[in-house]
This record gives C-alpha cells, structure tokens and sequence, in this order.
C-alpha cells in the first residue's frame, strides 16, 4: 500500500541520512520497498546514476575522506571483503610464511586478516599494501595495521624489485584500471604495466589472486587477455555465477617451481567448482586446413567459385595430392 507524500519524504530522509555505500542501491528491504511504493524504482535508478559516476571518476578521487570513512566503518563492507581475502587466501594455497603483495590495500581491511593467519594455517605472512587514495592510507595509518603501506599508482606499475614477492592478492581493486577518464588515459597501456611489473615482483612459482568487478564482457577479457600478455598462466573463478552475488577471481601463476602455468590444478579439487577451458588449441589438422595447396584448401576455394556460379571442375581421389617430381 503505498504511503502519502508525508511518509514518502521521511522515507527519503532516513534513506539520504543513511552512510551506505554503492552496492547497497542494489537493493532495498521489503518494508522500505513497501513504503516508498512508486518512488522504489526512482530509488533504484539513483543508485545507477551513483555508480555510473564512479566509474567515471579515478579511485584517488572517488575515495575521499568521506568515502574511506564510509567503505572502512560499514559492517557489512567489512564482512563482504573479509569473506574475499578468505577466498583469495585459498585459491594462493601458501603453505608456509609468506611476503605478500596488497594491491589496492585500501585502509587494511584484508591486510588485518593476512596479519591474522596463525602457523597452523600456513601464517604468520608479512605484507606490503599499495593503495592510490591518500584517504585510504592514512585511514590505516590511523588504525595501526601492521603491514608497511606505500602511496603509488598500480597503473604505473610495480614498484618493487623483481622476485621480491611470494605471493599478490587484489579485492575490488583491477577493476579501476579500465577506467578513462580523458582521451590521454590508455586502460591497455595501464593494464599492461601493471601486469607485468606484478609478474616481474612475483618470485618464480608464485601465485597472485585478484578479485574484481568487471563491467561488462569486454573488460574481463582485457584484463585476462593482459595478464596472459605479460607471461602469467590465468583463469578466472567465478562464484556465485549468474547472480548478483557473483564474485570473478583472476588466479595467476608465474612459471618455475611447482607451477607450470596452468592454473586448472589451483581448482581442480575445490568442491561445487566447474573447469571450463576457453583456450585456443591448436592441431595438426588446424595447421594442416589453412596450408595453401592442399585438399581442404582446394575444397574451400572450389565451393567459394561454385557459389559465385562459376564452372568447377569435379574433384576426385587426387585432388590436393602431391605430386611426385621426376628428374630428367
């Protein structure tokens, strides 16, 4: 039943008063939704207009001093990407203490939990975050997290000399790569030095987990396809698929060690988990088809004339074979 413009307006005021954060215009409870009535859908398209601006907007900027207050003090942010940085420590499978790479370490939420992994767990780990947003920074600063923090820029690259690092983990992080914010702002040419400065950080064996929210289609395949570019072997987990809940994992491998640059051993025994192999495998009969001169050739050209109407002369036994060369 839908309320009077009265309740509709304190309704409004709560929702405006209240800190949420981005995600939360996803959804709204059943006695909001039932209140506002007409207005939930206006509610719904404002949380639209919200997001699409920040991905119009660089993270140095979008996260202010009010916006690292609210993503750092919202419980639910905080339980959302502890429940990640969990997942990321399992798909890195360390199985002792480990020097690790935060990127986009933000005020040391998931730092606080690599800070937490006691010895019987593969811990205690040591941990470096990177972080773009000053804000963010000395929000940790300010909370005391134990890891060493440095201001930079991963679109610019790793900072760091090559092999320092046993393992990588990334939340909600890579996504802002693909971001433009002007004509002069390359994503690929960003994507490309971030991957590989990680992949030159990475000790051989290592292993990187980046969790991250891709737009659409074409900006999950630019991030994988950049990463492969830089030498990683790389799949992407995805949980949740098909929901809103869903979550993508990029898994990265640097070869030598143990690892050979194929990730399906890093999920292959995980329960309710499904391989799917997209990549490109190349046979001999592939190589063979597209070989000028031989039969399959042959057939393609002689079907392409017959189909402009052209006369064909009829194809035997010997077509495409090769012919013996004799000397005189």
């Amino acid at each position: 039943m839908a309320a009077n413009a009265k309740q509709r307006k304190e309704t409004w005021e709560v929702i405006n008063n209240r800190e949420k954060d981005l995600n939360d215009y996803d959804s709204i409870d059943k006695p909001t939704e039932d209140l506002l009535g007409e207005d939930c859908m206006l509610f719904h398209e404002l949380g639209k207009v919200v997001k699409a601006r920040s991905y119009r907007v660089p993270p140095d900027l979008f996260y202010n001093d009010s916006e690292s207050r609210k993503y750092t003090t919202s419980s639910r942010i905080q339980n959302v990407q502890a429940e990640m940085t969990h997942r990321a420590l399992e798909l890195l499978q360390l199985d002792g203490p480990s020097l690790i790479l935060d990127i986009g370490c933000g005020s040391g939420l998931s730092g606080e939990i690599l800070s937490a992994v006691t010895s019987t767990d593969g811990g205690p780990h040591i941990w470096i975050g990177m972080d773009i947003s000053p804000f963010m920074l000395d929000i940790a600063l300010r909370r005391e997290v134990e890891g060493d923090l440095v201001l930079s820029d991963i679109g610019d690259g790793i900072p760091f000399r090559p092999g320092s690092f046993d393992a990588a983990i990334s939340i909600s992080a890579i996504q802002w790569l693909c971001n433009a914010e002007s004509s002069e702002v390359s994503p690929q040419a960003r994507l490309s030095r971030f991957f590989n400065g990680l992949y030159a950080g990475l000790r051989r064996g290592g292993r990187a987990v980046c969790q991250f929210y891709p737009k659409n289609k074409l900006q999950r395949s630019m991030i994988s396809s950049a990463a492969v570019k830089a030498g990683f072997g790389a799949g992407i987990l995805e949980d949740n698929p098909g929901t809103k809940n869903a979550k993508f994992y990029l898994v990265l491998t640097v070869g030598g060690g143990a690892v050979q640059g194929d990730i399906t051993s890093v999920v292959l025994n995980m329960r309710d988990v499904d391989i799917q192999d997209a990549r490109r495998r190349s046979s001999a009969g592939k190589i063979e088809s597209k070989r000028k001169g031989n039969k399959a050739w042959i057939m393609q050209k002689k079907d392409q004339m017959q189909r402009k109407g052209k006369v064909v002369k009829a194809s035997s036994k010997y077509t495409g074979r090769s012919r013996r060369r004799l000397a005189f």
